[in-house]
């Protein structure tokens, strides 16, 4: 990847790992799916009177919606509601590489190296770090396998991200947020209550106003958009591993603003997360530029047999 495209998926990473912050100090405040059906209402409306309809299939837009959009952050808001730290689930939900990487490899044929494999290795053993210390973090196990359902979902996005190969990427977000936030309008009146959502309106605070605000324009416009357009311009496996890096924004984030508590180990897991996300990025340069190098010798070998 150019620098340029490299200095984007930071802005990326560290966009989204802040974002654990906002939603956290939301979901204390809305119920979490209701959050979820506000946020992709606002990033669409009035959105979607000024952009065109992306040059993709109804189907393709609407699966991009529902499942990138609807599914991830249902699952993702709901475990921050039901006692996960913003740091927790911003690490947790990195699972999301070995899906995308797994879902690439068998629907569109993008073998992985061995770097990414060994990098990806080395960042699932933090993840394993933090595993081992549930019992001693604010953890609970619904808001674990909802971030790990979340990870399977964002795994499913970048697939259907890529079979998309639409120019426009922001159309997608927009059209694909105002069509997900019907069936989590839906499902927050079945599950929430209608109870929960008109009195989470009547006490809307600035800290949700906020949180909302960020989570519409910064995460989702901005993240999104940005995303997209490097998943669309370069293989899956090699945009992913930069995710990595949200859940190192996510924990500092979270230790300075949410006061969560910074243990030795959480320190351990985010340098093995840091270390596979530059085992994915340097080895294969390492290589190619090695390659380059033995490559003048072997001309010449060859001119002097010759």
């Amino acid at each position: 990847m150019p620098i340029k495209h490299i200095i984007l998926a930071l802005i990326v990473a560290v966009v989204w790992g802040c974002n654990f912050i906002f939603v956290k100090l939301g979901v204390q405040e809305i119920p979490p799916l209701f959050l979820c059906a506000l946020r992709f209402f606002l990033a669409s409306v009035p959105a979607i009177f000024f952009v065109k309809w992306p040059s993709a299939s109804f189907k393709m837009v609407a699966s991009y919606g529902v499942v990138m959009f609807g599914l991830q952050f249902s699952f993702i808001f709901t475990s921050l509601s039901v006692g996960m730290t913003a740091g927790m689930a911003s690490l947790l939900s990195q699972v999301q590489i070995f899906f995308s990487i797994f879902f690439a490899a068998i629907f569109l044929g993008e073998r992985p190296t061995i770097w990414q494999i060994f990098g990806a290795i080395v960042a699932f053993t933090g993840i394993i770090l933090v595993v081992m210390h549930l019992g001693n973090s604010s953890m609970t196990l619904p808001g674990f396998l909802l971030v790990i359902a979340a990870a399977i979902s964002w795994g499913l996005g970048n697939l259907i991200t890529k079979k998309m190969s639409c120019s426009n990427m922001i159309a997608v977000v927009v059209w694909g947020s105002f069509i997900s936030c019907f069936p989590l309008l839906l499902v927050s009146c079945l599950i929430e209550g209608p109870e929960k959502i008109l009195f989470s309106l009547h006490h809307f605070s600035w800290i949700a106003a906020i949180s909302l605000a960020y989570i519409v324009y910064i995460s989702t416009w901005v993240g999104y958009g940005l995303w997209n357009w490097l998943i669309n311009h370069h293989p899956v496996a090699s945009v992913v591993p930069f995710t990595l890096l949200v859940p190192i924004v996510g924990i500092v984030s979270s230790v300075f603003i949410m006061g969560e508590a910074l243990q030795t180990w959480k320190l351990i897991a985010s340098a093995l997360v840091i270390a596979g996300l530059c085992i994915n990025i340097v080895g294969p340069r390492l290589l190619k530029k090695k390659i380059k190098i033995k490559s003048p010798q072997c001309e010449l070998q060859e001119t002097i047999v010759s």
